[in-house]
C-alpha cells in the first residue's frame, strides 16, 4: 500500500500529509480486520490490498472552521476505493479480485450505524456493504 498516491485520504485536507493518510490507512485496516474476524470461517484467511482511496465529500478551503479546511459531504461525492483480495481456506483460492472498484452510491440515503463523529463512517459502512455482498457464508 502506497497511501501517498491516494486520490483522497486526508479527512481534515486535502494534499500530501503522510501522517494523516497512513493513520486512515491504518483504520481501514483495522476495520477490514474486524469484518474478517466477525464473519469469516475461523479457517478462512483474507488478504485485501487498497490501491486507492476517494473519501466521501471535497474539501472546500474557502470554508474554515477552527482554522482547518472542512470537507463538505454531498450526495455527489460518495466514498470510493480500489481494492485487491484474496480469500482462502489452506491453500485453496475461494475469491480473489484485481483493482476492483467499490463504491456507495446511496451511503447518504441508508442507515449508518457508525457514529457522526467517526470521520469514516461512511467508508465503513461502504465496506460493510462489499464484505457482506463479496463475503456472504457460502
Amino acid at each position: 500500500m502506497q497511501p501517498e498516491t491516494y486520490r483522497d485520504a486526508n479527512p481534515q485536507h486535502r494534499g500530501p500529509d503522510s501522517e494523516a493518510q497512513a493513520a486512515v490507512q491504518a483504520e481501514l485496516q483495522r476495520h477490514l480486520e474486524r469484518l474478517a474476524q466477525q464473519r469469516l470461517g475461523a479457517d478462512e484467511r483474507l488478504a485485501v490490498q487498497v490501491l486507492d482511496i476517494d473519501l466521501a465529500g471535497e474539501i472546500e478551503p474557502w470554508r474554515r472552521a477552527g482554522g482547518q479546511d472542512l470537507r463538505i459531504v454531498r450526495d455527489i461525492t460518495m466514498p470510493r476505493m480500489t481494492l485487491s483480495f484474496t480469500l482462502t481456506r489452506g491453500s485453496d483460492v475461494l475469491a480473489s479480485g484485481a483493482q476492483e472498484r467499490v463504491t456507495d452510491l446511496n451511503f447518504l440515503r441508508g442507515f449508518n450505524r457508525y457514529s457522526s463523529s467517526d470521520p469514516l463512517r461512511y467508508e465503513k459502512a461502504m465496506l460493510d456493504q462489499w464484505f457482506d455482498a463479496r463475503f456472504a457464508r457460502r
